[in-house]
């Protein structure tokens, strides 16, 4: 499960905590404090928990950065840490700070429920829906971004990207992992959701396969489509197998949730997300009789996102 849950002496309540941080991986100290607030909650969320009780931040302040250097990005990675708990309607009551070699950022998430307010993520059954609500591609955008300065790299991949495209997918990129799962967890209990987990650092197959493992029944998970950031599947492609983007593998930070979701239910769920958050979700995959395995079709089907550019907008 992506977060702990201790039964609690006192009647019939849970104890659900999550913890995790990471190094910085963009050049904005404050939307790196959000995307790892984000990720922090995403592990609650992914068990249909939508109420956090209280945040730790756990900091590492570099002991390579200048003192000038230091006072500016560690207040704005901490005021987009509290920002982003303040938007999932906690807050952050402490936590520890070390002087590292690394920066680092993370904390963690914990909530008091009933049994009624998490969903265990061990109930898919032969028939139902997987879907994904964030598209996947960060790890490449980031790094693409990254090589717009580094002439050997970028020449591998101009070819099929431009360097607005890349600047574009990065915004993306950034907007898309430093927002929250709230609404995909809260929903997942409207449309009886048999199971979830986040997608994150094993790229999604290894938390499809993680999922599948865990699974009371007998079944497989068989993925179709990747919703992928436009262009990031080229740049992929373009760099070899590098990133193993179109198998699943590739890393992603702070991404969307992966549900198990009653088929009959599945279209009403994405429409109505795309109605209360403006973004879109998609089926991906379906579940089948198996051995708790799961897998990617040779040609999956590539999905880029947005369908089509508008200008002025990200999505």
């Amino acid at each position: 499960m992506d977060a702990s849950v201790t039964p609690l002496r006192h009647g019939g309540l849970s104890l659900v905590q999550t913890t995790d941080f990471f190094y910085p991986l963009v050049d904005d100290p404050y939307m790196m404090g959000k995307i790892a607030c984000a990720n922090v909650l995403s592990d609650l969320f992914a068990m249909g928990v939508t109420d956090c009780d209280n945040m730790l931040m756990l900091l590492g302040v570099s002991t390579k950065m200048t003192e000038k250097e230091r006072d500016v990005v560690i207040p704005l990675m901490m005021r987009g840490f509290k920002d982003a708990a303040l938007e999932a309607n906690t807050s952050v009551t402490g936590g520890q700070t070390v002087m590292n070699p690394w920066c680092t950022i993370g904390g963690v998430a914990t909530t008091v429920c009933q049994p009624n307010e998490f969903i265990v993520p061990d109930c898919a059954v032969v028939g139902d829906v997987l879907v994904l609500t964030k598209p996947l591609g960060t790890q490449v955008a980031v790094n693409a971004h990254q090589w717009l300065d580094q002439p050997e790299r970028w020449n591998r991949i101009k070819l099929v990207v431009s360097e607005e495209d890349v600047r574009k997918a990065y915004q993306r990129a950034m907007d898309s992992m430093a927002r929250l799962n709230k609404t995909a967890a809260r929903l997942m209990h409207k449309y009886n959701a048999h199971g979830a987990t986040d997608v994150t650092g094993f790229g999604l197959l290894g938390h499809a396969q993680n999922l599948a493992k865990n699974q009371k029944h007998e079944v497989s998970f068989v993925i179709h489509n990747l919703p992928i950031i436009a262009k990031m599947a080229a740049v992929a492609k373009a760099c070899g197998n590098m990133f193993h983007l179109l198998q699943g593998l590739s890393a992603e930070t702070s991404g969307g949730l992966l549900i198990c979701l009653p088929r009959e239910q599945a279209a009403a769920y994405c429409k109505d997300i795309e109605k209360q958050e403006g973004y879109q979700a998609w089926i991906i995959g379906i579940v089948e009789k198996g051995n708790r395995t799961a897998r990617i079709i040779d040609k999956p089907r590539v999905i880029e996102v947005p369908a089509k550019e508008k200008d002025g907008e990200l999505w």
